[in-house]
């Protein structure tokens, strides 16, 4: 999808996306991973200022550059995809469309280098949409927003690590665990952990959320290494449940 093109809807037209956010941008990365934030299923207007789903992020991009600051003679680059429209909004599929706008910008910046997606909710649904994008090495999802329709096809050989809190009531975890299981089905390599004790809003447990998912990026891009129980969980293939509800740290 071209970077710059307008989107049509009902009511008018919502407009080019919005470029990215840089949070870390050295000379010349070596990798770069992308934060999504979350937002509504419906919402044509643009997410406010004071946003309380990108400000829910900014500690997941501070995990990543901190622990990008140990990998030996390696940069990165940390962006943050911003939408136009605080919704998804149907098949306009709207985050989505930023997302992949977002990685052709990137692409345009600093060239093809490898990436890894890191979404919460609406924007763990728009970073697997997105990760067909040749860049992508990786999908890091937290309590994704994953309708029993959505299409993994597109997965196939990009490793796509989920978790998902066990007490999470806006999206249902079992929901996540039908996706891995077709996503595995399709190709992808897949891992899931369950965050025991936390809900949606990433809030109980918060550093164990922002620790792991910085950690499960930076190993996707080779600057760290992979827990043994991911490594062994993304060798599995077809609709082996195995991999998909390893417990986060134990319950707290």
């Amino acid at each position: 999808m071209g970077g710059r093109v307008a989107v049509h809807a009902e009511g008018g037209v919502v407009g080019a996306h919005r470029p990215l956010a840089w949070r870390a941008l050295p000379p010349a990365p070596d990798a770069a991973v992308l934060v999504l934030h979350g937002g509504r299923e419906l919402g044509a207007q643009p997410p406010p200022v004071l946003n309380l789903p990108g400000l829910r992020m900014l500690p997941f991009a501070r995990a990543v550059r901190r622990g990008a600051g140990a990998a030996d003679g390696r940069s990165l680059a940390v962006g943050t995809v911003r939408y136009r429209c605080r919704g998804w909004n149907g098949d306009r599929a709207d985050a989505a469309r930023d997302a992949e706008a977002a990685l052709s910008d990137l692409v345009g910046q600093l060239g093809p280098v490898p990436t890894v997606l890191i979404g919460h909710s609406m924007g763990g649904r728009a970073a697997l949409r997105a990760a067909a994008h040749p860049c992508v090495r990786g999908v890091v999802a937290l309590a994704p927003w994953c309708p029993r329709d959505e299409p993994t096809e597109h997965l196939r050989g990009r490793s796509v690590l989920m978790l998902h809190g066990d007490r999470d009531k806006v999206t249902p975890p079992a929901d996540t665990d039908l996706f891995a299981l077709r996503a595995r089905d399709h190709g992808a390599h897949v891992a899931g952990y369950r965050v025991l004790g936390s809900g949606h809003t990433l809030v109980r447990r918060a550093g164990d959320w922002h620790r792991a998912a910085a950690g499960l990026a930076l190993a996707l891009l080779g600057l760290g290494a992979l827990p043994e129980e991911v490594g062994a969980a993304l060798a599995l293939r077809g609709r082996d449940p195995e991999g998909l509800r390893i417990p986060l740290g134990g319950r707290r």
